[in-house]
């Protein structure tokens, strides 16, 4: 086979966003080695999964370059550096979420943005879902789903942002399900990044939370 064990792993990781690992790779890779009985078919499998390798490595190729030319980009503007001081954020968030609003100068309020992506409440009145609250999705779906994938990575690698999320969850008065917390956390990473832009600050974890939602956290604890 082209391809080692371990080039394997790792190719998997990369296109996966770290989902798929060795374990993964380990089966995959007995799989081509042992399990078609004929030479032929084992050949054709073992250059099938080598294009597929090569296909992977071009397009993580792509990716690099992009990413660099976000860089670039975005050293020209002198917020993004206080919005890549988030933790848990990266250039592909901040270029997205400033190419979606353009300058957040031009808002006077988040909640002007949170309507933009569609993730402000409004309230069903069909049958029996009459009264209840979700987000409208009226917005622009781009910069909604750009916030919510952003949420994902958060509640994994931000303390702050993964301490809210918990609360969320387990608050006594209407805990929140798994994907409504999500939102709430998007909604908080709209407010921090629309904050540290029109202040011009780096992140701070001492007030992301607040005096009182802090207390909410102890509580809670």
């Amino acid at each position: 086979m082209g391809y080692k064990l371990e080039e394997l792993a790792t190719a998997l990781k990369e296109a996966s966003n770290h989902r798929v690992g060795m374990k993964r790779a380990q089966a995959l890779y007995q799989t081509a080695q042992g399990s078609i009985g004929v030479t032929e078919g084992l050949t054709g499998a073992q250059h099938k999964l080598n294009a597929c390798l090569d296909e992977i490595a071009f397009y993580q190729k792509q990716i690099e370059q992009t990413e660099a030319a976000m860089a670039d980009i975005l050293a020209g503007i002198d917020i993004a550096g206080n919005l890549l001081s988030i933790p848990g954020i990266g250039l592909v968030t901040v270029a997205g979420f400033l190419g979606e609003i353009g300058d957040p100068q031009n808002y006077e309020h988040w909640k002007q943005i949170q309507k933009l992506a569609g993730l402000n409440l409004s309230e069903q009145s069909s049958g029996q879902k009459n009264g209840q609250s979700k987000i409208s999705k009226r917005g622009r779906a781009e910069l909604r789903n750009l916030l919510y994938q952003a949420s994902l990575t958060l509640v994994a690698k931000n303390r702050e942002f993964k301490a809210l999320y918990h609360y969320f969850l387990t608050r006594r008065e209407n805990p929140l399900k798994k994907k409504q917390a999500l939102i709430a956390i998007a909604v908080k990473l709209l407010r921090v990044m629309y904050g540290l832009a029109r202040k011009k600050e780096n992140y701070d974890s001492d007030k992301v939370l607040g005096d009182y939602r802090r207390a909410q956290l102890q509580q809670a604890a």
